[in-house]
């Protein structure tokens, strides 16, 4: 889906400024990944998709050069242990 934003000059010069590598367009939809990411709206393979990430140590490198936390807890990682456990056990 192509959405069009129209944003004040300022914005998309400041933009440019603080990331001269990359595009306007490219940092808002960057931006816009990480925080539908924080808010669990997508999911990190959602992330990759959207930004054409081919690997997720790609998307690791992201996160962690843009301070996105992984909120990977004790919790879930004994909840997919359990859940390999069980279905390795199927087998």
């Amino acid at each position: 889906m192509e959405i069009v934003l129209t944003i004040p000059d300022e914005v998309a010069s400041e933009l440019q400024q603080r990331h001269s590598g990359a595009s306007v367009s490219r940092r808002l939809l960057e931006l816009i990944a990480i925080k539908l990411y924080e808010a669990d709206v997508i999911t990190g393979r959602q992330v990759r998709e959207m930004l054409g990430f081919d690997s997720r140590e790609e998307l690791y490198s992201f996160f962690k050069a843009n301070d996105v936390s992984d909120d990977y807890t004790i919790e879930d990682l004994e909840r997919d242990k359990a859940t390999l456990t069980a279905l390795l056990n199927r087998q």
